[in-house]
């Protein structure tokens, strides 16, 4: 792992830590809703200053901003034509080298505050902050790890035809699955090794690697640590993964559901939680499953499929959650079956966890993590205690899960507790952004549509 700038934050320490790397610009980077990286690029005595006299502006439109770059607006119509200025505050230890790109570039997460110093709690990283400190509150770390599913494609200029498998280095494109296949995972060697390279130097903690059961579909396991932390990683490591394969003349996607005949991909959390001495919670002394995990898993079944934009953001989303399409569509849970929305796998008292199957590699890291803690969180407050669990396949029960997109919305937005404790400003831009690329989609006619209705209705 590179050297870090020192987490005293002071700006002499940034300065020499940026002198020693030959840093002449810093992309300051403030992730939005959809977990798009939005910000300025500075030089580096602009950055500098900028540290000193707090005068570093963002418009708060950027959380206002649908996939498609459109803007969603704004409930209050004054607020939406003034476009206020929001503060961005570099969060230093997050600062690190810049890879795949010119030499002596550096980024840095940022933190959106209103003018008098209020977070801007609308802001992604904000809301998961918010979640972590509820635990703390109780004397509680939340420990996560994230697995991220991706395809490598051919490149794709045209979005009405379909997506393809990219040429491996045996000059053929995959045509079937190889799931763990290790000779079929050497076939895109050349975008692996990048990655790594790029990862060691950015120091995001790349764990294993594997083909996953799609075509050229990738698996990369992020080491276990803190969620806020391992948000702002699993963004850079989809920056890295998009720069590594167009190095290689491919496309690197994290659709959910890029692939019509293949699995989708998935963004699986792996949830455990420590004690203030880092004694784990979710198992007592003699290894059995403590109360408090078994609450933890019925909050998790009761709230997830209220909450479901937060881990299915997209319409594309809900094509991957489907019975017997490589994904549960369930909120069962078991001890190692993949089956279930809910997995617990295997291990001893310290490795006690709960891995969460149900968000999709689309989903924004910091709000699929904020959204799985905050169920648990309730689930404990509420006392709630887990269904039975499920054995065999679990993906022939009936789902609870909604089906549609706009299903999901009307859900979350009537989900008072969880609004209670992520707060108004985030549900009410949230629901505005994805509302508004809701109808956006529901616009355009699809070529399914022009396939089989138009000469036959």
């Amino acid at each position: 792992m590179p050297d870090k700038p020192d987490t005293s934050l002071s700006s002499g320490h940034t300065q020499s830590w940026l002198k020693t790397h030959g840093i002449n610009e810093v992309e300051c980077l403030v992730p939005d809703m959809n977990g798009v990286l939005r910000g300025k690029t500075l030089p580096v005595a602009k950055f500098l200053k900028a540290l000193e006299d707090s005068a570093l502006f963002l418009p708060s439109s950027a959380f206002l901003v649908a996939i498609d770059g459109r803007y969603s607006g704004s409930i209050d119509e004054n607020f939406a034509y003034q476009d206020p200025d929001m503060r961005m505050v570099p969060d230093l230890p997050t600062l690190c080298l810049a890879p795949g790109g010119a030499p002596g570039k550096a980024y840095v997460l940022a933190d959106a505050f209103h003018m008098d110093g209020r977070p801007w709690m609308a802001s992604p990283r904000h809301v998961l902050r918010a979640v972590l400190d509820l635990y703390r509150q109780r004397g509680w770390r939340a420990v996560m790890a994230p697995e991220l599913e991706f395809y490598l494609t051919a490149l794709n200029p045209d979005p009405d035809k379909p997506l393809t498998a990219p040429v491996g280095r045996n000059g053929r494109p995959e045509s079937v699955q190889h799931p763990y296949d290790m000779q079929a995972l050497e076939e895109f060697e050349a975008v692996t090794r990048r990655l790594y390279d790029h990862a060691a130097v950015a120091g995001v903690p790349l764990d294993t690697l594997i083909h996953e059961s799609g075509t050229a579909q990738l698996e990369i396991n992020l080491l276990h640590g803190d969620p806020l932390a391992l948000s702002d990683k699993a963004l850079l490591f989809k920056r890295m993964a998009r720069q590594a394969a167009q190095a290689s003349g491919m496309h690197a996607t994290f659709m959910a559901k890029p692939i019509a005949a293949q699995a989708g991909s998935s963004m699986h959390l792996h949830m455990s939680i420590v004690d203030e001495a880092g004694e784990p919670l979710f198992a007592g002394k003699g290894g059995d499953d403590s109360e408090m995990f078994s609450q933890f898993i019925g909050g998790l079944q009761k709230y997830i499929p209220e909450i479901m934009p937060l881990f299915a953001p997209n319409v594309n989303s809900y094509r991957r959650i489907r019975p017997g399409h490589s994904a549960p569509a369930n909120i069962e849970w078991s001890h190692d079956n993949r089956s279930c929305g809910l997995r617990v796998p295997m291990g001893g008292r310290a490795a006690r966890r709960v891995e969460n199957r149900l968000p999709g590699a689309d989903a924004n890291p910091y709000l699929a993590m904020a959204g799985s803690l905050i169920a648990g969180y309730l689930g404990i407050e509420e006392k709630l205690t887990r269904s039975p669990e499920a054995f065999g396949n679990a993906y022939s029960v009936k789902s609870t899960l909604p089906k549609t997109m706009e299903e999901a919305l009307d859900r979350f937005a009537a989900c008072e507790p969880v609004k209670a404790l992520l707060g108004e400003d985030f549900f009410q831009t949230y629901l505005r952004v994805k509302s508004v690329e809701l109808d956006l989609f529901q616009s355009v006619v699809t070529s399914w549509e022009r396939d089989h209705l138009l000469l036959k209705v």
